[in-house]
């Protein structure tokens, strides 16, 4: 699938990164695989959850760049992960800080933002993120995750529901860049790609797809 996403992709990086978890041998055994070919496009890098000790695992492999999951909807802190939005917040900064200790370049999925407090959670996470980044000298991506597939592709449709809105929002009360933002939609109801082009339009510049290999 890797080789195949770099034949895909091209030269010029369409396909621009992968990602991979870290978690079992044969995980590290496809990163190191994947390595081991020596292709430019698409960029390895890694998936982890908002742990010091998951992103052990990945400071051990040398990896340029990692995402953290860092859930940001009412549901998430509070059902799954039993915080406060102030703890979670604490949580997930510290593994973003040691990847900025380690040089490597954190990028935060904001899973299930669709459901979330955008104004009261979402954009002050953000904010702290930014500012550790311009303390670090190193950017962070900051990926936008329609989780439930609940985000339309319309200006006049409140928060958090509005894709436009969303990728506004980010921009112009975070300060994100362009470059440093993406839109991950799911396709529970059909508005994957409306959802995706309607991201790309308002300023995100990369969408998250996937491919699968199945036996036929």
């Amino acid at each position: 699938l890797y080789k195949l996403m770099a034949r895909l992709g091209g030269p010029y990086g369409v396909i621009r990164q992968t990602e991979l978890f870290v978690y079992s041998e044969k995980d590290r055994e496809a990163i190191a695989r994947c390595m081991d070919l020596g292709l430019k496009f698409p960029e390895i890098t890694t998936w982890i959850r908002a742990s010091r000790e998951d992103f052990k695992a990945v400071k051990d492999l040398g990896i340029r760049e990692t995402g953290i999951l860092v859930s940001c909807s009412d549901y998430h802190i509070f059902k799954k992960l039993k915080m406060t939005r102030s703890q979670a917040m604490e949580h997930y900064l510290a593994t973003v800080k040691d990847a900025f200790d380690a040089g490597v370049m954190p990028r935060c999925h904001l899973e299930d933002i669709t459901r979330a407090d955008f104004y009261g959670f979402v954009v002050p996470f953000v904010n702290e993120l930014m500012r550790l980044s311009e303390e670090a000298r190193i950017p962070v991506r900051i990926r936008a995750c329609d989780t439930m597939g609940y985000g339309v592709p319309y200006t006049e449709v409140a928060l958090p529901r509005s894709v436009p809105g969303i990728i506004y929002g980010l921009q112009h009360y975070s300060g994100v860049a362009s470059e440093n933002l993406e839109w991950h939609g799911h396709n529970d109801f059909y508005k994957a790609v409306a959802n995706a082009a309607t991201a790309w339009l308002y300023g995100a510049s990369g969408v998250n797809c996937n491919l699968r290999s199945e036996e036929r």
